[in-house]
């Protein structure tokens, strides 16, 4: 069973850049579809974006489309997560996911379809 820790978060700015890690252990990312989801207090788990087991496809939420990034380094077992021009409203506690089922991009966007889960790790942008 694979264990999934994230790293990274912090306090930032609006319009600054944070990168988030999910480190692996226990297995290799590369056999799994990979995910990132991010809830604020109050609000459900909400889908952020994903990755498939050879990163040559990604799918993002409409949310964070062109400022959010993720990535994979299977020589490392670690997905990241690139965040650029972040707002306020991206405030929440991130979550990495991991999938065993085959890739669906846009199809795979619910919690409930991951595996494996981190602890995650709190953003927060001050405006």
């Amino acid at each position: 069973q694979v264990r999934l820790v994230e790293s990274g978060g912090g306090l930032v700015q609006a319009g600054g850049s944070l990168r988030l890690s999910c480190a692996g252990s226990g297995g290799t990312l590369s056999t799994y579809t990979m995910g990132w989801f991010r809830q604020a207090p109050g609000k459900e788990r909400e889908f952020v974006a994903n990755i498939n087991r050879s990163a040559g496809s990604t799918y993002y939420a409409d949310s964070v489309k062109g400022r959010f990034t993720i990535s994979r380094d299977d020589a490392k077992n670690t997905l990241y997560l690139q965040m650029n021009s972040l707002k306020p409203e991206d405030t929440a506690v991130y979550y990495c996911a991991a999938d065993r089922g085959p890739w669906r991009g846009g199809l795979l966007v619910r919690s409930m379809s991951y595996d494996y889960w981190g602890q995650g790790t709190q953003v927060t942008v001050s405006s």
